[in-house]
């Protein structure tokens, strides 16, 4: 089947520069956006509920920009000042560079890997004495737990937002040829949407080996997967195939 009709499971990008519309350009396709999925911050009750105290902790482990913006969001709401002294423990510099939408960047110590969880290793070996929170979504990371464990740190965690399905018209969804998804939560969101979905010629393509596994099972073909050897990203893989299969 000729793919002339592209839906990508993700916010539309900020800058046009993206390749996304230079693969639209060259093969005369049609490539819209919508975010499958959106991120809600857990309301300060339901913090509470967790029993969990964030000044009984030295220092703070950030994995993503939403575990920033939702930490303070509810430090704020809980009328909770984070001391000048805290330090802050981050998956990349980008991410630790976004602190400073909170706090001043030069009076904080920082910390951070090449965002991979096995690079805060030798940081949280170099600070066994810290004591580590974590905020994490509804989806716990059990590697941080497990680095933890390994140097036997003191750490607490507790759920400070959740990703949930976004609501889009399921006759929309299925107006499109392809569906590009890039993580279990978007094949949810297409569960929830179109309950008696039946996938039929329309393609299914993903990025990422978990999001591959769960679409397989979920009884769906997968009709292009990324990375692989010849494309390390979803464009490059989605530019190729559109090659060979537009012909």
């Amino acid at each position: 089947m000729k793919v002339s009709k592209i839906l990508v499971s993700q916010p539309k990008p900020a800058t046009e520069k993206s390749p996304y519309f230079d693969i639209a350009e060259k093969h005369k396709v049609q490539i819209d956006f919508c975010s499958f999925i959106k991120v809600e911050g857990v309301t300060s009750k339901e913090f509470r509920q967790q029993k969990v105290s964030i000044l009984d902790h030295t220092a703070i482990v950030f994995l993503s920009r939403h575990a920033i913006d939702h930490f303070f969001k509810l430090c704020k709401e809980l009328r909770v000042t984070i001391p000048d002294d805290m330090k802050y423990f981050c998956l990349s510099e980008t991410i630790s560079l976004y602190i400073q939408k909170y706090v001043q960047y030069r009076k904080r110590k920082v910390f951070f890997g090449n965002g991979h969880i096995q690079d805060l290793d030798p940081l949280f070996a170099k600070h066994k004495t810290e004591k580590f929170f974590v905020p994490t979504s509804n989806i716990h990371n059990a590697e941080i737990n497990a680095l933890l464990d390994k140097y036997e740190i003191f750490h607490s965690q507790a759920e400070m937002y959740r990703t949930v399905s976004a609501d889009i018209e399921a006759e929309y969804i299925k107006s499109y040829d392809m569906l590009i998804f890039f993580s279990p939560h978007g094949i949810d969101s297409l569960n929830k949407n179109v309950p008696d979905y039946t996938q039929g010629e329309q393609q299914i393509a993903c990025f990422g080996n978990v999001t591959a596994k769960y679409i397989q099972e979920n009884g769906l073909r997968l009709d292009l997967e990324a990375p692989s050897a010849a494309a390390t990203n979803m464009p490059a893989a989605l530019d190729a195939y559109l090659t060979a299969n537009n012909k």
